[in-house]
């Protein structure tokens, strides 16, 4: 080969454009195909909107408030467009209906609480060890903030992260999940109707390697998704010394005593176990029930499980909709196999149903477990509840802790006296008290972190979750002379003479 055919082969090589199959949920059908964006391209626009970010920083911050409130405007005239295609990514989850109401909710949040934290934050005054020296901080974005976001709830938790980071001042670049792409589109239509966000707000399609040319550009990355993908973004991120925000995995407990109503127990830990059909990082995942109820709460809970309806013939009808990602049900009867072979029972559902070629499972419910089961080790992700016995509180408290993960926890007791003392022994950042699944209840109120592996940084909830995309800069001033060399006395414990 000559060498200027082999220079024209390695420009077709370097080129060629990549295409990712996008599944339908629902009937298993490739839809479409997406175009993933090439490493070139990530990073042509990761420059523009590093050049666009100090312009917009620089916007006091009643601009970039009146921004945000005309996409406000966008998003809810196009919110049927939203909701049709978030929900198609997601083959009909209930939430998706009203992802754009959701994505409204957090903007004007902020809207209303970004002012008076970041006052909160700002300090003015005389230094406590240097009475002649006047301190004022700064608060500087970081310019370019890379979010990678998970196929589930796929717009709104993409966004999550993405709006308290605009209202910072920082740009941002966002790679959503492959699996779930559809969004994208009406989101990004309401984005350009606001040019100011446009400059400063962009989106790049693609599927792992994608994401890790979206961190080799940003200054600071959320990610969420599995605890496996997690460790890789963190490494990648310690090797360039820049900040990651992870929330990854979860397997939630719930405690049931002795003297919990049943039928409030019952429908809260089934809601809390199969709601968007279990494929929520704060799902229940395991019940730990006391031994004195715990027949007449299986048989209670078998009873609501088999009522559960399967949303397969209507997205907008039935109560839980498919397997949104095709290798998670392998994940969930591999769960299943191995509990079953070593006692499990399974007393209602557990098989994968194929219908009109979306793949569903109907609400789980197994019981004789031990914690020797992957089933209750691992994150299932899946409409699953394994129920267990205990004696006594202390052994509940421990088998709940016995994790290596700590995102959310639930005590349902005969009171809420009775439950606020085992609540406050649960390894968990978030934890329901006499109910399951309040997560959305601290979104604005406040910040937890997670314990063991479910997460890594600063809360992406409460007010104070915008300071993780500014550095404090701290301006000191001497209105005194300075210190002299000629002065500094090691021997004088005081410090320096002025």
């Amino acid at each position: 080969m000559s060498a200027s055919a082999a220079s024209s082969h390695t420009v077709a090589a370097t080129t060629q454009v990549r295409t990712l199959p996008v599944r339908n949920p629902r009937n298993g059908q490739t839809e479409f195909e997406l175009t993933v964006t090439p490493p070139d391209e990530v990073a042509r626009r990761a420059a523009r909107l590093r050049a666009n970010q100090p312009a917009w920083a620089a916007r006091p911050l009643a601009e970039r408030i009146a921004v945000m409130r005309r996409w406000v405007g966008e998003l809810l005239a196009h919110a049927k467009e939203i909701g049709a295609a978030d929900g198609a990514d997601t083959g009909g989850c209930h939430t998706s209906q009203f992802t754009a109401f959701i994505a409204v909710a957090n903007i004007n949040g902020w809207c209303e609480d970004a002012e008076a934290v970041l006052r909160r934050a700002h300090v003015d005054g005389a230094s406590v060890t240097m009475p002649s020296v006047e301190i004022r901080s700064q608060l500087v974005p970081y310019p370019l903030v890379g979010i990678i976001s998970p196929w589930n709830a796929p717009m709104m938790l993409s966004l999550l992260d993405a709006v308290p980071a605009l209202f910072a001042g920082s740009a941002v670049l966002l790679k959503p999940s492959e699996v779930t792409p559809r969004f994208v589109e009406p989101l990004m239509r309401t984005v350009r109707k606001v040019p100011e966000l446009a400059e400063v707000f962009d989106v790049v399609l693609g599927d792992g390697q994608t994401g890790q040319d979206v961190i080799a550009q940003a200054d600071l990355v959320c990610f969420t998704g599995s605890v496996a993908t997690g460790r890789k973004v963190a490494l990648a991120c310690a090797e360039r010394l820049i900040p990651c925000f992870l929330e990854l995995g979860g397997k939630d407990p719930a405690i049931v005593t002795e003297h919990a109503d049943i039928d409030r127990a019952t429908t809260a830990v089934l809601r809390g176990g199969v709601y968007a059909t279990g494929q929520v990082c704060y799902s229940v995942e395991r019940v730990y029930v006391h031994e004195s109820i715990h027949d007449r709460f299986v048989a209670e809970l078998v009873r609501k499980a088999q009522a559960v309806q399967l949303n397969d013939r209507d997205p907008l009808d039935g109560h839980i909709g498919p397997f949104i990602f095709v290798r998670q049900p392998e994940v969930v009867q591999a769960h299943l196999r191995d509990a079953l072979a070593k006692g499990a029972q399974v007393l209602t559902g557990g098989v994968i149903e194929n219908l009109g070629g979306g793949l569903y499972m109907r609400p789980t419910v197994v019981t004789e477990v031990d914690h020797g089961m992957v089933l209750m080790r691992e994150e299932t992700f899946g409409p699953v509840l394994p129920v267990m016995r205990y004696r006594t509180i202390d052994e509940a408290v421990a088998l709940a802790n016995d994790t290596e993960y700590g995102l959310t926890a639930s005590v349902i007791a005969g009171s809420e006296a009775e439950a606020l003392p085992i609540a406050e022994r649960l390894n968990a950042g978030s934890v329901n008290v006499q109910d399951t699944f309040l997560t959305f209840a601290k979104l604005r109120k406040i910040g937890t972190h997670s314990f063991g592996v479910s997460g890594l940084g600063g809360s992406r909830t409460g007010p104070d979750s915008i300071m993780r995309f500014l550095r404090r800069k701290a301006i000191m001033t001497n209105h005194g002379a300075p210190a002299s060399i000629f002065d500094d006395k090691p021997g004088d414990v005081a410090g320096p003479r002025r």
